[in-house]
């Protein structure tokens, strides 16, 4: 049999709420994804309560609250304490966009369910890989290999690939195969035939309008509300797609040459912003190459000015403006509180650029027609005053009080089970404050000025020449050059640096922005108060798809050209689901499962695999040759098993016909393309094929996949008439493989 995988649901499938998903394979618990929404509601976590303590390794594939927002109470609360693996921005921005939703909730609640420290303590433990870097387990997942491709969704977005024995288990959900402004495309495109993937049904149902035509409908919407005096709210994630956002409203800003302020706020704005322009690696090739030629940073932002808190907001020029404000759900946060000022006026816009999380008021403000009044509640913290502070401080000292008697009370245990039974044979260095013999003369006339100091049971030994208190040695090692140090000892841990500038708030230079540090250094006792209104929707509501996720069509197409051996739909609502199955039993692979929560299906490949040992005689004879990062060899073997009954690969005993020559690569003609006008060749595409000088011609012929499993054979057609060309031509291609 081949390796032993089971995959179990513990949130997200039939539905949209958030995901999080077991994936065993031989044995090892995955906890792919660990997220939460916007209310959250504990409940939702029920079956991770379950499993949690059993998880031994989590992968993190985006840094918004859907996919990793459970991460810190799952590990304060559930007992999760398994290793974290993500990218580098997933770490960081999921770090802020926990931070943003924290301050956003402790200023409209008395949010307990996690603490900025639970924060950065669930993200201490977080190891970062780069895209296609190799992390290879030992002990319990000895053979297990894991590696973060592109997934084209948010900055830092993945899709993991989990290989053992040669069998791959792939975990793709929220792709994007476009190529946008910040982000490269999907790489999803290149795996082809794995054993298991495991994949999202949420977009299966949506097709979307081309993006040219999207931005400036878009670009075109904005001016018309703020050319009509009115304000425009973009209600947004953190640090998700507002960073595609914020590059669309810079590039249209410039070309329309528009003077509107536009404002973006959140808790974490500057930091958010700090941490990007560090990325440009992570983010689309014509920003690096841009970065290259002009060494201008894209994020170095000329129209859009951050904003930390709302008074900055309240005191900016009055006039028509845009605002990006968190949170995307309008739950909470800033976005919350201006749509409750803004919604009354029929000159504004809401402007949504993602559906809403299921029973939000963002989802409720999407339906078709839309409410014409809604119920919010509206919550501020104010500092308390009055009889309030002064019940507030008695409390205080009162819980002080009852501390201090506690903590003298467990000393006084302590200092009892650390004399034992006997009091004669006490600790000689530890003073008896309770001896009550003093006189009150030894105390001084003023009862405290001098104190006799009573050593019970110091015995002097009998060999000192007078009395003296123990005396330890200290035992370092020397050398020629002075003590023996050990270097360690000095050196600063990566982690504990990345804990200091945690809590100075994640920001780059280690400072926090001000409004979030205001927040948690202002120790002022304060109450929530809240009061319910009726907010009447006169404003414009629009929803434009900014989601940065592949279309059902791309969907499909991917899915048929990937072709897996086994596929898993988790994510998305039971109609889209449902639809999605049933088109890929048709086209796509005849095992396609869509499990409930907390059911658990077995897709153990089909495959047969074997571990051989490779014998010293075998290998003495065999000729490697270099392929990129491997080295590639044709073997002739027999098998047959070792002394240990292990089997083994040894030389044929017989004698061996030639084989055919294999040519190993994988050509893509565009890239040979370059290669020929490198060396002096006139080319070019001319009907799929690939014309070269005046008479030869190139091109593939057949199908690299077919469905239903085997490898399609694909060969490469050189035509045309035996000359000096044809054989250069023919030489250069001969280059591009390697010949065993």
């Amino acid at each position: 049999m081949g390796t032993s995988v089971q995959v179990t649901p513990l949130c997200g499938v039939y539905n949209e709420n958030p995901l999080s998903y077991l994936v065993s394979i031989d044995g090892f618990n995955f906890l792919v994804d660990c997220g939460w929404n916007d209310h959250f509601d504990p409940s939702l976590l029920h079956p991770l309560s379950k499993v949690a303590p059993t998880i031994d390794a989590v992968l993190l594939s985006h840094p918004d609250t859907l996919h990793l927002g459970a991460l810190p109470y799952a590990m304060k609360q559930l007992g999760l304490a398994a290793p974290v693996f993500s990218t580098e921005p997933v770490y960081r921005l999921g770090l802020l966009t926990m931070y943003d939703q924290f301050l956003s909730r402790k200023q409209v609640s008395e949010f307990d369910l996690f603490t900025l420290d639970d924060i950065d303590s669930a993200f201490q433990s977080v190891t970062k890989l780069t895209y296609s870097q190799n992390h290879h387990f030992s002990g319990k997942g000895e053979g297990i290999v894991i590696a973060p491709h592109v997934a084209g969704h948010l900055l830092g977005g993945t899709i993991w690939k989990i290989t053992k024995d040669g069998e791959d288990v792939i975990y793709a959900v929220d792709f994007n195969h476009r190529r946008e402004r910040h982000l490269n495309g999907t790489v999803l495109g290149s795996f082809v035939r794995p054993a298991v993937l495991i994949t999202d049904a949420y977009n299966a149902l949506n097709n979307q309008p081309y993006r040219r035509q999207k931005d400036k409908e878009f670009g075109d919407i904005l001016k018309k509300t703020l050319r009509a005096g009115g304000n425009v709210l973009l209600p947004i994630d953190t640090t998700g797609r507002v960073l595609e956002l914020i590059l669309i409203l810079e590039s249209y800003w410039a070309d329309e040459n528009l003077t509107y302020p536009i404002y973006f706020l959140t808790y974490v704005a500057s930091s958010t912003i700090d941490y990007v322009k560090s990325f440009l690696e992570w983010m689309s090739d014509s920003i690096a190459k841009s970065f290259e030629q002009t060494r201008e940073n894209i994020f170095l932002l000329k129209y859009i000015t951050l904003l930390i808190n709302k008074a900055e907001l309240d005191n900016a020029p009055d006039g028509p403006k845009v605002v990006l404000a968190s949170m995307a759900s309008l739950e909470t946060g800033f976005s919350h509180d201006i749509f409750v000022e803004w919604a009354s006026d029929v000159k504004n816009l809401v402007l949504f650029t993602e559906r809403g999380q299921y029973a939000t008021l963002a989802r409720m403000l999407q339906a078709d027609p839309p409410p014409k009044a809604v119920k919010v509640t509206v919550s501020k913290r104010v500092p308390l005053v009055g009889d309030e502070l002064i019940a507030y401080e008695e409390e205080q000292n009162r819980i002080k009080k009852e501390e201090a008697l506690k903590a003298s009370l467990m000393k006084e245990e302590e200092l009892k089970a650390s004399q034992g039974p006997d009091n004669n044979v006490s600790d000689p260095m530890v003073v008896d404050a309770s001896n009550d013999h003093l006189s009150a003369e030894a105390a001084g006339p003023r009862g405290g000025g001098y104190r006799d100091i009573l050593i019970d049971g110091f015995v002097p030994p009998s060999t000192s020449i007078a009395p003296m208190f123990p005396c330890y040695e200290n035992t370092s090692e020397w050398d020629d050059f002075g003590e023996v140090i050990n270097p360690d000892d000095y050196v600063i841990k990566d982690e504990d640096m990345d804990q200091g500038a945690m809590h100075a708030g994640g920001d780059i230079n280690g400072k926090l922005d001000e409004g979030a540090a205001s927040l948690i250094l202002d120790t002022k006792p304060s109450k929530v108060i809240s009061d319910e209104r009726t907010v009447q929707v006169r404003c414009s509501l629009v929803y434009m798809d900014f989601e940065g996720r592949s279309d059902g069509r791309s969907i499909k197409n991917i899915l048929s050209h990937v072709a897996p051996l086994k596929l898993v739909l988790v994510h998305g609502s039971a109609e889209a689901t449902e639809h999605l199955k049933q088109h890929c039993l048709k086209h796509v692979c005849p095992h396609v499962y869509a499990p409930q929560i907390e059911e658990t299906i077995d897709v153990t490949s089909d495959l047969c695999a074997y571990k051989v040992q490779l014998s010293e005689k075998l290998m003495s004879n065999v000729l490697f040759k270099k392929l990129g990062e491997y080295e590639i060899a044709w073997v002739d073997a027999e098998v047959e098993k070792t002394e240990n009954e292990m089997l083994a690969l040894v030389p044929v005993s017989s004698q061996v016909p030639p084989h055919k020559s294999v040519l190993v690569g994988d050509l893509k003609l565009a890239d040979f393309k370059q290669f020929l006008s490198s060396k002096g060749v006139q080319v070019e595409f001319s009907g799929g094929a690939l014309r070269c000088g005046e008479y030869v011609t190139l091109r593939k012929v057949g199908d690299t996949t077919q469905k239903g499993g085997s490898s399609g054979t694909q060969q490469i057609v050189i035509e045309g008439p035996l000359c000096e060309d044809y054989y250069k031509i023919r030489e250069y291609l001969y280059s591009q493989f390697y010949l065993l």
